[in-house]
């Protein structure tokens, strides 16, 4: 069993990555008051004592502690420390991801330096939260003109209160902006990219006020160290292997970003046995690596997914190269041969995101990387890579940097699960899409609805509306890029690419039926990947092509849930 203790943006992250595990867990906050869905997760509210929560970790037999508090609560990395040493139990300590420290703020260690810094008679915002009011109040002997920043939640307004805040003196999270009290001083805690700190640094910039922060407390000895969701889970593997039924992996974007990394230090003499790649979404995770003759590699991990690549080595060579950065294929790494991709034909099939992972991993420097792959060549007849027209070897790809497996009858039961806490919302209706892009572009339209009516079916598309039609959900919105979408209308309730592929000539019958013409049609023919209708397809046509294509996609789905119970959005991925 696993204790997380949370109450924070990270605790969400923890809760969402652990919940994937489908095994139950205990989540604790000390007031209860952050909103959250749990399935398999019980809820623990109440501060813990250092002996209270040995007592708790011994009668529930927790065998892994999380901490992913906020980083100023000191106290419990301290306690969760101790009790972890105690019990010689593991501890994860799930970090923000914190920006650096600019020379512009003023920078304290408490909140008697903070006193000290300010000025007599500054006007002064106070971003620190209602815990810092009683330790901020000795500002007014000073003849400052205070106000606070607190959340819009009775709690904090009540403790604001009994240390003698006027309303007047209050301003609220999200209402009030911090430019509406006028040029002063901003006082904020280093609270890290989700605790909203750029923002605020941000704004008080603009408006041209001073800055004093207060640096986060050290993290105590013990623990390992994250600060993504990613890196949360694949240390849990490491911690507790038989918690996950299925190991995540890594991709190849992530494998050449590690090697390129590698490859970048040598030149320096130095050769570490792993290095920090930052991925996408910001977090850094570490990758072990090797080193050859003049290169270093990594030995791409597929974890649990049935991937071709799995073991692969993943070549990088760096050389110094006059005026930036440039990344070209090796041996073994496919060329595009097609339109539709990253690249146009004739560029390495080293895609978009890899390619900014390389140059936000390795900065401002120049050098020209070669990304090359053992046994590439063989291994690319293996994939899909021949019939996309991708051809030599194989694709240096990833979107996440990290590959999560799913066994079908787990992700379809987190499916279940999550479709039953939306129907239990009240709010009759549901907005199913592929993931975290198509929600994003959903989700203004959507404002109204709470995040838990927002559930993510992968690609089972029919198993999501048959759940839907089970809990009776009156209405859901099916939300779908292009790709999907021709398959479904092609009648593949299930879209992976393993069990259905894009159909041309279909696709060419629709646009036949939209009214596109014969030039259209051959164009169709020759795509590689079903985005490029939108470049294609005439203006003109377009809205007529979206309503045949969605005609289609009712009737493969009609006999699940009607037109009047199912709407079906298509985005276009800009």
């Amino acid at each position: 069993m696993i204790l997380i203790f949370g109450g924070t943006t990270e605790g969400r992250k923890a809760i969402k990555e652990i919940e994937e595990a489908g095994k139950p867990f205990y989540y604790s906050t000390k007031t209860g008051e952050q909103q959250v869905e749990l399935c398999h997760g019980i809820s623990v509210c109440g501060a813990m004592t250092r002996e209270k929560m040995i007592d708790f970790c011994n009668d529930n037999d927790i065998r892994l502690l999380v901490d992913a508090a906020h980083p100023f609560a000191s106290h419990l990395h301290h306690t969760v420390a101790d009790v972890a040493e105690c019990l010689n139990l593991p501890a994860i300590r799930f970090e923000r991801i914190f920006p650096p420290r600019d020379l512009d703020i003023t920078w304290c260690d408490s909140y008697e330096e903070v006193v000290d810094k300010v000025k007599p008679g500054e006007t002064v915002i106070a971003t620190t939260g209602v815990q810092s009011i009683s330790h901020l109040k000795t500002l007014e002997e000073k003849g400052c003109d205070v106000y606070y920043h607190i959340l819009k939640r009775q709690s904090s307004i009540s403790k604001a209160h009994a240390e003698g805040i006027t309303d007047d003196r209050i301003v609220f999270y999200g209402e009030d902006s911090i430019h509406t009290i006028g040029k002063g001083t901003l006082i904020l805690k280093e609270s890290g990219l989700s605790g909203g700190y750029q923002e605020k640094v941000d704004e008080a910039r603009k408006n041209g006020m001073r800055i004093i922060a207060i640096r986060r407390p050290v993290t105590p000895k013990g623990f390992h160290i994250v600060d993504g969701e990613h890196g949360l889970r694949r240390i849990i593997e490491r911690l507790l292997p038989e918690y996950y039924p299925l190991k995540s992996g890594l991709t190849t974007g992530t494998c050449a970003t590690a090697a390129t990394i590698a490859a970048y230090s040598s030149l320096s003499g130095q050769q570490p046995p792993s290095v920090p790649v930052v991925l996408p979404n910001g977090e850094t995770i570490m990758v072990d690596v090797y080193y050859g003759d003049g290169y270093s590699y990594v030995i791409k991990e597929s974890g649990d997914d049935p991937d071709v690549t799995n073991g692969a080595e993943i070549r990088a060579w760096v050389e110094p190269n006059e005026g930036s950065l440039v990344i070209v294929g090796g041996d073994g790494v496919g060329r595009f041969t097609l339109p539709g991709f990253d690249y146009p034909p004739g560029e390495a099939a080293i895609n978009r995101v890899p390619r900014e992972m390389i140059h936000r991993n390795l900065g401002n420097v120049h050098v020209k990387v070669t990304i090359s792959v053992v046994d590439g060549e063989r291994l690319a007849q293996r994939t899909f890579n021949p019939r996309l027209g991708i051809k030599g070897g194989i694709s240096i790809v990833g979107v996440s940097g990290i590959i999560k497996p799913f066994s079908e009858d787990a992700f379809v039961e987190s499916i279940r699960k999550c479709m039953t806490v939306a129907a239990a919302s009240g709010c009759g209706e549901v907005v199913i899409n592929s993931g975290a892009k198509s929600e994003r572009m959903v989700r203004s339209r959507f404002s109204t609805l709470p995040p838990q009516c927002f559930v993510e079916y992968g690609n089972y598309i029919g198993a999501t509306i048959t759940i839907a039609r089970e809990l009776s959900i009156p209405h859901v919105h099916l939300v779908m890029m292009i790709g999907k979408a021709v398959k479904l209308a092609a009648g593949h309730l299930d879209t992976h690419s393993r069990r259905s592929t894009m159909d041309r000539d279909f696709i060419v019958s629709m646009l036949e039926e939209s009214g596109c013409d014969k030039t259209v049609l051959a164009k169709a023919r020759n795509i590689t990947l079903a985005r490029e209708l939108w470049d294609i397809i005439p203006q003109d046509n377009i809205g007529r092509f979206v309503e045949v294509l969605t005609d289609y996609c009712h009737k493969a789905c009609n006999h699940i849930m009607t037109k009047e119970q199912l709407e079906i959005i298509i985005l276009k991925d800009e």
